[in-house]
């Protein structure tokens, strides 16, 4: 399988330097100018390595995100970072190399064949993980903060975002796994730990929100195999119901 990385960066220069070094050592690469592009993309697929330009808006809320991934699927991280930038920044949103601005091709080989040896080749090039989407979450007048559903279940949202959740209730849009449909509503934090995970039930959607939620949870419990049941059994078990 091969490798694969995506790099958030906006610069020309920097850009052609990235595909020069990745070219020697067949790395296949996909460039991403946009924060919530690159988010999307993170969570849809899989990538070796993750290169982000910290002189962004956003970079280190992306990489901390990126960070957050099992060990199997997480990215080595390249930081590329200018003379403004605070390198312990970088360090501390989970940069395996730094990559210093302007790259230099010698400079970014040495580092690019030492976090060769940490990546994962890509063995699920389209497919979706197992439940994972993007959900932005909103608290007061704070601009959107980026999250990750981890799941999604009868009693709400299981979220994964970059720093700790306030309680509370939130405006809520999220795209359902595996298709086009955006849910809106308002959720309530109902639990958060200090790592950025949380619960959150949806209090109130869409009508269309509604239906589209449902309909996606009763095809996802269809194809589940269906557990044999003793006659016994079948006799104790009570119907099972679930609303929203």
């Amino acid at each position: 399988m091969r490798l694969n990385a995506l790099l958030m960066c906006r610069d020309h220069e920097s850009l052609r330097l990235l595909a020069a070094g990745m070219d020697q050592l067949k790395i296949e690469k996909e460039a991403c100018p946009s924060v919530s592009d690159a988010l999307e993309l993170l969570t849809q697929r899989y990538y070796s390595a993750l290169v982000v330009d910290f002189e962004l808006p956003a970079a280190a809320q992306v990489a901390r995100l990126a960070r957050m991934a099992p060990p199997r699927r997480r990215p080595v991280l390249f930081a590329m970072i200018g003379e403004r930038t605070d390198v312990a920044l970088a360090f501390q949103a989970g940069a395996n190399f730094v990559l210093y601005k302007p790259l230099a091709l010698a400079q970014l080989s040495r580092s690019l064949r030492a976090g060769r040896g940490f990546m994962q080749p890509d063995r699920r090039r389209s497919t979706r993980h197992k439940v994972e989407a993007l959900v932005y979450l909103r608290f007061g007048d704070v601009c959107a903060m980026p999250a990750i559903v981890l799941d999604l279940h009868e009693q709400g949202l299981l979220v994964q975002a970059a720093e700790p959740l306030p309680a509370g209730e939130l405006p809520l849009r999220f795209i359902l796994p595996g298709t086009t449909h955006l849910i809106e509503g308002t959720g309530e934090v109902i639990w958060a730990d200090d790592n950025g995970r949380a619960g959150i039930f949806p209090s109130e959607l869409s009508s269309s929100s509604r239906k589209q939620l449902k309909n996606w949870m009763a095809k996802r419990s269809s194809k589940k195999p269906a557990a044999r049941v003793s006659d016994r059994s079948k006799k104790a078990r009570m119907p099972a119901s679930s609303t929203y």
